[in-house]
């Protein structure tokens, strides 16, 4: 993320879109994909994000057609405003200085960056469940696919080339170790079974829900920029690995915590038992133990190409140097899980009883 551009706050050219030329505007959140603002205006507060280039403006006409489609089933979900002023008057989206913007109404809710007790994850997956279900009969063709989406295969590929192509990289040597690790972790990994896709987040990361801010139940999924097509079990493996990992994705000790799988699981099968297939249950395991490895690479990968992932430069000397820590904490957490499959298994048993 640009610190300047988040400092200086959105441009009033586009904020005038919306006639908003006159409101307060500061940032909001950690993310490192999308800049995010929080706009106060007339007692009234809004969402402005500048979407990352990664995303196609049509992005936004599939977030519109997703989230009316949840809030007519009671799912909350933030509503996207058209523009109201200037050449993008009446679109979801407001193209300036080579980026897109986009506002949507605000959702009273804080977001997290890690998971510290059970019933969070308990709240979190319930509302994860509910997601999913009210989307289950979503029939709006999306305008904006992401292609190879959790193509692990790919993924570890791209890491073996990153290997063997970026070793003039002035921390190859400190990469390299890691990365055949990465690669002798994956092809330890148990295969998934074909399955039919769902209607999904695509990154269901802690962060990308929102809790009431007393601490009461969680309220609504955001960044709906990935919403799309693909196996439910690689979503809820994306999910889980990202909320039982009670360190969070930059500790150096990463583990994968049982209790908060436990709640997470328990969460969702309320909101979902009866919905999800046996078939789709069995491979919840696997695929949290494939999606860690898989991101493992992807970081890994970057800490030598540097082409995709943010990084904090207040916190790193470098991208490298950042994506080394986080690909290290995948790895960490993958063991973890790895050592305490068992257990894992039995905890998927018990909540999604056979038959």
């Amino acid at each position: 993320m640009d610190d300047t551009t988040m400092a200086a706050g959105p441009p009033a050219a586009v904020l005038a879109a919306w006639n908003l030329a006159a409101a307060a505007a500061t940032p909001l959140g950690t993310g490192l994909i999308n800049q995010t603002w929080l706009v106060q205006a007339g007692g009234q507060r809004f969402v402005l994000q500048r979407v990352n280039g990664i995303f196609p403006g049509a992005v936004n006409a599939d977030i519109a057609a997703v989230t009316d489609h949840l809030r007519a089933r009671g799912v909350v979900a933030p509503r996207l405003l058209p523009a109201v002023a200037g050449p993008d008057a009446g679109r979801l989206w407001v193209g300036h200085d080579g980026g897109n913007w986009r506002l949507m109404t605000f959702v009273n809710g804080v977001s997290l960056e890690r998971l510290s007790a059970p019933p969070q994850a308990v709240a979190a997956g319930q509302l994860l469940g509910r997601f999913h279900r009210a989307l289950d009969d979503f029939r709006v063709p999306f305008q904006s696919v992401r292609a190879g989406v959790h193509d692990t295969a790919r993924h570890v590929a791209n890491l073996g080339a990153a290997l063997d192509e970026c070793a003039a990289h002035p921390q190859f040597d400190r990469v390299a170790p890691l990365g055949r690790e990465i690669l002798a972790l994956a092809a330890t990994l148990p295969p998934l079974p074909p399955l039919p896709e769902r209607v999904v987040h695509g990154d269901p990361k802690i962060a990308n829900l929102l809790f009431e801010p007393d601490g009461g139940p969680a309220l609504a999924l955001v960044d709906l920029d990935t919403v799309g097509r693909m196996p439910l079990p690689l979503e809820l493996g994306d999910a889980f690995r990202s909320w039982c990992n009670a360190g969070g994705e930059e500790a150096a000790g990463a583990a994968f915590s049982l209790p908060l799988f436990r709640g997470a699981v328990r969460g969702y099968a309320r909101a979902a038992r009866g919905w999800v297939t046996a078939d789709e249950v069995a491979a919840i395991v696997p695929a949290t133990l494939t999606i860690y490895v898989e991101l493992a690479a992807r970081f890994c990968a970057d800490a030598l190409r540097e082409s995709y992932f943010g990084w904090d430069p207040r916190r790193f000397p470098s991208r490298s140097e950042h994506n080394q820590v986080r690909a290290r904490s995948q790895v960490s957490a993958a063991r973890s899980l790895a050592d305490q499959r068992a257990a894992a298994d039995a905890v998927i048993r018990e909540e999604f009883p056979p038959g």
